[in-house]
């Protein structure tokens, strides 16, 4: 009986696939399609487990569909352009494409050893020419739908390279790659309008149901819708008012000064005509536009002399000063300070020694505040001081209500609703991106390019002038050649748009082009029609927020823009978010370098010794940091090409797909990989073993039943996204099937069962398996088994409960028990208990014998 060898068999099965063409994905009306696509890499060199983590799951989920009779797509791309690749090329020399074309050969040959079900036919990067061509196409429809707009912004500058930065670029005030500190100033910018969608966007999560609660949070606060007032604040000296907004207009009587943005119009003017408060105010713009950064900045104000009177008492005057933390672009770009109860607030005036007034106490601890504000719950009752409003005991709710109400019957206030979302700004300078299709003309102003001359190629070192990355700042700036051209309206001679695209926006519309991506316009109108929605979406929790939020709003202008059909203004109709794959870190311990950094060990480069873990070169003892996230400065990364080659592609898989549920870390050990490597040994020995039998008859009904309840279990598991309880009820399969006085007839058929349960997860064991048992054809193409509900009958039942789409517990039950029973007794469960939070489900529905679904 020869041995399973990964290195011989998975490439013949690769080919085989390949042949047959099995993945390429085929528009057929007769059949019902399904849709998984993860999150495409950015072509960094090389794959990490993270990507084989990934990938696999999707795998699983595309292989188990087109079993089930499902038309799949699973395709795969590259998010190519963006910051890393022009850095490489400032660092060493040559240029960004080619540096990103060869890391992208160079990880699909890492990625295609997997056996991933890809079709590789619709693979594209969006820094080729044929995808951000109509991307600069989509840009002009936007244009002219009033999607896209221009003005002057506060970005993050970074002096030394010269460019905008994202906010992620900015860490600790500094510019990522420079550290330099980063300063705020006014450019002109392009803008895509996601805040007009603000209301709609928010409305909407409630309705994805498929998408992890968590994330759906995420979206929520980050698009802040938010209550208040709006009002004004009369000046003494007879300037022109000063508008604020406010959340909280419940706590104007502790106002203690207006503050104002060091960008709004009176600071601005302020600053043109007084050297002193222009100093003040480039101060204030140093660091980030965060509110994150801004809020964690040192306070920084200065009084402006200007007075304002209180709405509510005209000889209460209070002071203006311009404050660093007030962003200009949310609300009015003014606030009244009440320090009593906001910490920010209450720091800036403790250090510039401004008063600080009670509005209302806590009625279990009436103390004033001194170097703590009190915040509390605005649902917690609290005691009011000088009945504003009529106010006595009443919540933060209430007393916003109330106050609302006050200023509106009085004419002084206005209560609206605004939303925390910011415009998209899109506009960056540098090479490596998108170029803006737009031209700047003398006569014409900026007029968007004849989308018969798309695509705006970037221009490449061929001819002209050479472009020199050793430089700061845009390369595109410095390129006359390429700048120049004729205006598309008057042609007249004109002059480029320089600044390119975020990458944000490349990454937000892939989705649709992989539905056509030979198309000569953004989308064909029957691929998308056929494909669209994304049946189920996979990636990182790292992109909760941005990237989906953006992919959102695409959806929708492409939808206005006639790209997308209105069913797709939500592309996303599920979403997983997977955990990492994580590995000890091993820290030397008895040493550091010539810099008094720490010394981090290859795993391949330490050992166990007498229980303790030391370098094996020269027995030096090392510190074992458990469970840490794969690192390249820590020197923790399991290359997937060495464990491929070590143990092949279908240990890898089945590994990270085993060892924990998949929306948690996996952490990768050498023990862990290798029992896995011996439990698909062991697989294939068995099938090896019962292929030299004969057909003898003879059933096992305990096989028989074994058999339809791993199809039954597995089938669930998938289903769930509880692949690491699917994969346990194979190694209770297989138990049975080891066990088992069948007769050869009947082993060879469970174990074909055996193979077909595996596919998805170990697709090349599974087909050798197959094949060695006389499957007819492909595995990869054979239906799905089902289980015979007969078989499957016994006293109690085992359901598994998922709540918002993944399985979180498992209830035992009569198998007759009534609906309305097993429900109660799922509501009563722990993890249910806790997910709900003392509220009501949403919906609960409960398929007999089969599953509880809990929407919370």
């Amino acid at each position: 009986m020869s041995r399973y060898t990964a290195a011989d068999i998975e490439p013949k099965w690769q080919t085989a696939w390949d042949e047959a063409g099995i993945f390429t994905a085929q528009r057929d009306p007769n059949r019902p399609k399904y849709y998984v696509l993860e999150m495409f890499p950015y072509p960094s060199g090389r794959i990490h487990m993270g990507h084989v983590r990934n990938y696999t799951m999707g795998d699983v989920i595309a292989r188990y569909k087109s079993s089930c009779g499902f038309s799949v797509l699973h395709p795969m791309g590259w998010d190519a352009f963006g910051m890393p690749a022009e850095n490489a090329a400032m660092a060493q020399g040559g240029h960004p494409g080619t540096w990103t074309y060869d890391n992208i050969k160079t990880m699909k040959g890492q990625m295609r050893p997997l056996g991933l079900s890809i079709d590789w036919s619709r693979e594209f990067a969006t820094c080729d020419p044929e995808y951000y061509g109509q991307q600069q196409a989509m840009f002009i429809d936007f244009m002219e739908r009033g999607l896209v707009y221009r003005k002057n912004a506060t970005v993050n500058w970074d002096p030394v390279d010269m460019t905008v930065l994202a906010n992620e670029q900015v860490i600790d005030g500094c510019g990522w790659r420079s550290g330099a500190p980063v300063e705020r100033r006014d450019l002109t910018q392009w803008f895509f309008k996601i805040s007009d969608y603000s209301g709609e966007l928010l409305d909407a999560l409630d309705g994805l149901d498929n998408w992890p609660e968590k994330v759906r949070t995420m979206q929520a606060n980050w698009i802040g819708r938010s209550q208040g007032l709006q009002f004004s604040f009369e000046r003494t000296d007879g300037g022109e008012s000063i508008e604020v907004y406010t959340t909280r207009p419940d706590t104007l009587l502790g106002a203690s000064f207006v503050g104002i943005s060091p960008d709004h119009p009176i600071s601005k003017a302020l600053e043109a005509d007084n050297p002193e408060v222009a100093a003040k105010i480039a101060e204030m713009r140093k660091g980030g536009t965060t509110e994150e950064a801004i809020e964690t900045a040192e306070k920084l104000g200065y009084d402006t002399g200007i007075r304002v009177k209180h709405p509510l008492d005209p000889n209460w005057e209070l002071p203006v000063w311009i404050a660093n933390f007030i962003l200009m672009d949310y609300g009015t770009g003014a606030i009244f300070a009440c320090p009593a109860h906001d910490q920010r607030d209450l720091d800036f005036c403790r250090k510039y020694d401004l008063p600080v007034k009670d509005t209302f106490l806590s009625l279990d601890d009436p103390k004033p505040v001194e170097n703590e504000a009190f915040v509390p719950p605005k649902t917690e009752k609290v005691k009011w001081l000088d009945h504003f409003a009529g106010l006595d005991e009443a919540t933060g709710e209430e007393a916003v209500e109330a106050t609302v109400k006050f200023a509106e019957d009085a004419d002084w206030g206005t209560g609206v609703e605004k939303f925390r979302l910011r415009d998209w700004g899109l506009s960056r300078q540098r090479y490596w991106g998108c170029p803006i299709p737009v031209v700047h003309c003398d006569d014409c102003g900026v007029v968007p390019e004849k989308k018969e001359n798309l695509p705006v190629k970037l221009p490449f070192d061929e001819g002209g002038n050479p472009i020199d990355f050793s430089i700061p700042g845009n390369p595109l700036d410095r390129n006359p050649d390429w700048r120049a051209c004729d205006c598309p309206s008057c042609g007249k001679p004109a002059q480029r748009e320089t600044d390119t695209m975020d990458t944000f926006v490349d990454s937000s519309w892939y989705y649709a082009r992989f539905t056509s991506p030979g198309a000569t316009t953004p989308t064909d109108a029957e691929e998308a029609a056929y494909w669209m929605n994304v049946d189920q979406y996979i990636g990182g929790i790292e992109h909760a927020i941005l990237h989906l939020l953006y992919s959102r709003f695409f959806a929708r202008a492409m939808n206005i823009c006639g790209h997308l059909p209105e069913k797709a203004r939500e592309p996303f109709n599920a979403l997983f978010t997977q955990g990492m794959v994580t590995h000890a870190i091993y820290k030397n311990a008895e040493r550091t370098d010539e810099n008094g950094r720490a010394i981090y060990h290859y795993p391949e480069d330490v050992e166990e010794r007498d229980g303790v873990m030391v370098v094996k070169e020269t027995g030096e003892k090392v510190k074992v940091i458990p469970s840490a996230k794969m690192s390249k400065s820590k020197n923790n990364v399991v290359d997937p090409v060495n464990i491929i080659d070590a143990f092949g592609a279908d240990t890898a898989r089945w590994f990270v797909l085993s060892d924990s549920p998949p929306e948690r870390d996996v952490e990768w050990t050498a023990s862990g990989a290798e029992a896995a490597a011996k439990h698909l040994s062991r697989v294939y020995a068995t099938a090896a073993k019962i292929a030299e039998m004969d057909d003898a008859d003879g059933n096992d009904e305990d096989l028989i039943r074994a058999t339809h309840k791993a199809i039954h279990d597995v089938t669930m598991g998938i289903e769930s996204f509880g692949f690491n309880a699917a994969i346990a009820k194979l190694y209770a399969f297989q138990n049975a099937i080891s066990k088992s006085k069948a007769g050869g007839k009947a082993q060879k058929e469970a174990m074909r069962v055996m193979a077909q349960l595996m596919s998805p997860m170990t697709p090349h064991l599974s087909e050798e398996i197959w094949s060695m048992l006389g499957g007819a054809g492909l595995v990869a193409q054979a239906d799905w088994p089902k289980a015979d509900e007969a078989m499957l009958a016994e006293d109690s039942v085992t359901l598994p409960i998922q709540i918002n789409g993944k399985r979180r517990a498992e209830i035992s039950v009569p198998k007759d028990m009534d609906k309305a029973e097993v429900e109660k007794l799922a509501l009563a469960e722990d993890a249910v208990i806790r997910a709900l939070d003392g509220k009501a489900p949403k919906k609960v529905i409960v398929v007999p014998g089969r599953i509880v679904n809990v929407v919370v």
